[in-house]
């Protein structure tokens, strides 16, 4: 329970204080569009839908204001990069950036459909106000300002349908297009689109450009209007909404001494309130531009591609130079290629080490656009397609040196990251960096079948003999689990037995097959390490994140002093 708090006390109090804002707003707004006397006629007309669309209204302006932020990358390594004197649960925190940004996603889903579906009734209460008669308040309301623009209900005509105000006014228009491009964003970014089509959940995540401009511009035909503060001195709802078929059209009009006009009730005038939300979203929208000129700049610069290798299992390993380019552990890029596709990118973790003068990338065939990827490199091996790289950005893998024993979890090609950590400690060795923090290494690697492990298994054969010339051959502990294998390979693996290589990989460590029982490897890490702090590094499916999470919490010792498991999954 602990470490629980000490991993997640500031995310709950950044949920607690943007949930506590979004209620404020809310109720803040609910209560000026309810009870305030300069909306009193509106209300007359809309009842308290108007109250519902101007509160969930504040809150979208509050969440879009936000929700551009998390998707900054470069602001976030920044931030990474600036709070690495902070205790570590703050900086941990920079890790759920996409988990924020779905969170404001579905709250803004859910403010729209609330705004929404409070103005469908307040357009219905416009027409009913509109086919009223003079006779009745709100007829003689919808009746005003035919001349001079002081309306309050915008159907001016008994003509005139509920659909001309979706169609024929800014508000009406922009909201509808802000609406479809809302659902088309939110349905295809569920996990399942996003995993195997994610060209879709690409391109339709682009239409947040529109979603943006539809609302800068959404508030400025102010339709929802209030009295003039003049209007508020002459008709005061209170004295004057019983008389309105006594109200005089200006004030003075008859002659009479100005004293005398202090008892009679004048016609309201009404006015819109000013567009409110580009002055929450302009900021933001500001920093995402001048972010995407970042990136796009960094994406112009020349880069070469000095050697790829087709590896086992449909993976490509493409090793690149670009000038220029610093990197650390366990960091991504995204990866253009105008041959496959002129405007996807996608992101890659780095295999390559800080060290190296090169950066390279392990890239896995799942999909179209990597198997387009594949072929093109095949059809010109003598000719590599021309690549763009953005990046490198941060995640929670740099920090794996921070820790004094640390556990990294790979499944299948999660692997990369911690391929890039693994070769930085090899380099570390060689040049007996004295500054390594790190005591010991738990390496666990799940795959499926035998020739993943292929491209992998030489840079462990480098490993495991540095470490025994270095005299460090405990430093490092790693397994290797197979989950799927057929009879040969069983037979196999009996045969060789008593071989002191493994019969699949060819290294000291055996391979084990099956899945890693977790409890009984955090047991044994806990036992061997009862007073350090472990940092639990996971490149995998969500599934597995959740098992690890739940060790983590189990396995941690209730006395701050003893051992501390902490957490870290990698998101893109």
């Amino acid at each position: 329970m602990g470490n629980w708090i000490a991993n997640h006390w500031f995310s709950a109090v950044v949920l607690i204080t943007w949930l506590a804002l979004n209620i404020f707003l809310f109720t803040y707004n609910f209560m000026i569009f309810q009870y305030q006397n300069k909306y009193a006629y509106t209300r007359v007309i809309l009842g308290s839908a108007l109250a519902w669309a101007r509160g969930s209204a504040a809150c979208l302006n509050f969440n879009c204001l936000l929700i551009l932020l998390p998707v900054c990358r470069n602001l976030l390594s920044f931030l990474r990069g600036t709070c690495t004197c902070c205790r570590r649960s703050v900086r941990k925190q920079l890790d759920h950036n996409l988990t924020f940004h779905k969170i404001l996603g579905y709250t803004i889903a859910l403010m729209t459909a609330v705004h929404t579906i409070a103005h469908l009734f307040n357009i219905e209460r416009f027409y009913d106000g509109a086919q009223s008669s003079n006779n009745t308040l709100e007829g003689v309301l919808s009746s005003i300002g035919n001349g001079d623009g002081d309306w309050v209900n915008p159907i001016r005509s008994k003509h005139e349908t509920q659909s001309s105000i979706c169609f024929t006014t800014i508000a009406g228009v922009t909201g509808v297009v802000i609406t479809l491009a809302l659902i088309l964003m939110i349905t295809s970014s569920t996990e399942f689109i996003r995993r195997c089509y994610f060209e879709v959940f690409w391109y339709t995540h682009h239409l947040f450009i529109i979603f943006f401009a539809g609302l800068l511009i959404h508030g400025v035909g102010r339709l929802v209007r209030g009295q003039t503060s003049e209007s508020l001195d002459s008709n005061r709802y209170e004295d004057c909404h019983n008389k309105y078929t006594t109200w005089i059209k200006t004030k003075g009009k008859d002659g009479n001494d100005d004293d005398d006009d202090d008892d009679k009730c004048f016609i309201p005038s009404f006015e819109g309130n000013a567009p409110m939300t580009w002055k929450w979203i302009l900021a933001p929208i500001i920093l995402y531009v001048l972010e995407r000129f970042l990136r796009f700049y960094r994406s112009q610069q020349r880069v070469v591609v000095i050697k790829t290798v087709s590896h086992p299992s449909k993976v490509l390993e493409i090793q690149m130079q670009r000038r220029g380019f610093k990197m650390e552990v366990g960091q991504y890029i995204f990866i253009n290629c105008p041959s496959v596709s002129q405007l996807e990118w996608h992101p890659f973790t780095l295999t390559s080490a800080p060290e190296e003068d090169m950066f390279s990338v392990h890239i896995r065939s799942a999909g179209d656009w990597t198997d387009n990827l594949f072929k093109v490199f095949q059809e010109k091996a003598d000719n590599p397609p021309r690549l763009a790289v953005d990046g490198p950005f941060g995640t929670a893998s740099e920090d794996v040196f921070q820790y004094e024993v640390s556990m990294l979890v790979g499944a299948g090609i999660g692997v990369t990251p911690f391929a890039s950590i693994l070769k930085s400690i090899w380099y570390k060795f060689q040049n007996e960096d004295h500054r390594l923090k790190t005591q010991k290494i738990y390496f666990y690697w799940i795959c499926r079948e035998t020739g993943a492990f292929a491209w992998f298994a030489d840079l462990l054969r480098s490993l495991e003999q540095e470490m025994i010339t270095s005299g460090k051959d405990g430093f490092l502990n790693y397994r290797l689990f197979l989950t799927s294998w057929d009879s040969n390979i069983a037979g196999h693996a009996i045969i060789n037995f008593d071989v002191p290589t493994d019969a699949v990989t060819g290294l000291k460590q055996k391979t084990s097959y099956g899945r890693p029982i977790w409890e009984n490897e955090f047991s044994k890490v806990a036992e061997a390490h009862p007073r350090s702090t472990v940092g639990v590094f996971l490149c995998g499916p969500q599934a597995l994140g959740k098992t690890l999470q739940q060790c983590c919490h189990q396995y941690s010792s209730m006395d701050p002093r003893k051992v501390q498991f902490y957490f870290n999954k990698e998101n893109f």
